[in-house]
């Protein structure tokens, strides 16, 4: 089989795990092959735009050097605004990587995804600057502030296209890959309803789910020695560094889990590379260095299952 297959490549929405698109673009180039367009939601916008624009290697090198104070720095939040965070700080730290581009004139053609609120309705952004593409992609709905673009109020592509495979299908390839960050978090997980009751258990019943409750939503993963207390109202109390930022992404999260596998039914890519949804959490984005090689690893394994 020749290496140098041309692919399209769409590259899905996961907060900070979007770093690990940048390691599949890298094992992609490795192994020879020629992307040739490109579909990115949320930080697959971001990452997808940059490396459609030749750009990839410098933001690597920028978010690689980010450390966890360097994030909060970054992160500037508004707790007033429609969205915590504005994200303006972060992307005018980014600013010479997006200098000048127009979506139209990068050598891979490119589009990014936006949600716009009110049509309900997804925007493909193929013409005009990057960067305000790209902004009104990575707008987390309650983490990221909307984005107004001609009279549209503008979210997160993920929102309704968390995969964006259809926008690449009007260019002639080889091979389709598409990158999920919201795979599962265990080998064990399952997507099936569960029937529970509320009824109080024994706590050793649910120590150890309990366990991993608290890792997946605050990054601390330690033994629980006894149950935790109750509120006024007798229910459990929750864990005291709970933010709202991560109660929202888990939420978002959740629901683009659902609708990517619906839309990837209809329109599934030869090669499915799968990133778990516990890698990083949404707002790690000092993790770049991590996620980056996970990136390659999860892309390796994919092609050679795939046969390429």
């Amino acid at each position: 089989m020749p290496s140098s297959l041309r692919v399209a490549l769409a590259l899905g929405s996961g907060g900070a795990r979007g770093y690990a698109h940048i390691g599949v673009v890298e094992e992609l180039r490795a192994r020879g092959f020629d992307i040739v367009t490109i579909a990115g939601s949320s930080m697959g916008a971001l990452v997808g735009g940059l490396t459609a624009a030749g750009r990839i290697d410098d933001f690597a090198a920028w978010a690689t050097r980010l450390s966890q104070r360097d994030v909060l720095r970054l992160m500037d939040p508004k707790w007033s605004a429609p969205g915590a965070i504005t994200a303006d700080r972060l992307l005018a730290e980014m600013a010479d990587l997006f200098s000048g581009l127009q979506i139209e004139d990068l050598p891979i053609p490119f589009t990014a995804v936006a949600t716009d609120l009110v049509a309900r309705r997804e925007v493909w952004f193929q013409r005009g600057p990057l960067l305000s593409a790209v902004r009104a992609s990575i707008a987390i709905p309650g983490l990221f502030t909307p984005v107004m673009i001609n009279g549209r109020l503008l979210v997160d592509g993920g929102l309704m296209n968390p995969i964006p495979i259809e926008p690449t299908a009007a260019v002639p390839v080889d091979l389709t890959i598409a990158v999920s960050l919201l795979g599962p978090r265990s080998p064990r997980e399952s997507a099936t309803p569960m029937k529970e009751s509320a009824a109080p258990q024994r706590f050793e019943e649910w120590r150890e789910r309990l366990r991993k409750t608290v890792s997946g939503v605050t990054g601390r993963d330690e033994a629980l020695a006894r149950e935790p207390a109750k509120d006024d109202t007798g229910m459990q109390a929750l864990p005291t560094d709970l933010r709202l930022t991560e109660v929202t992404g888990l939420s978002v999260e959740a629901m683009q889990g659902l609708v990517s596998r619906y839309r990837m039914a209809g329109l599934p890519p030869d090669v499915l590379i799968s990133v778990p949804a516990d890698a990083a959490r949404t707002l790690d984005f000092h993790r770049a260095k991590d996620m980056i090689e996970l990136g390659r690893t999860v892309t390796d394994t994919a092609l050679t299952a795939a046969g390429h």
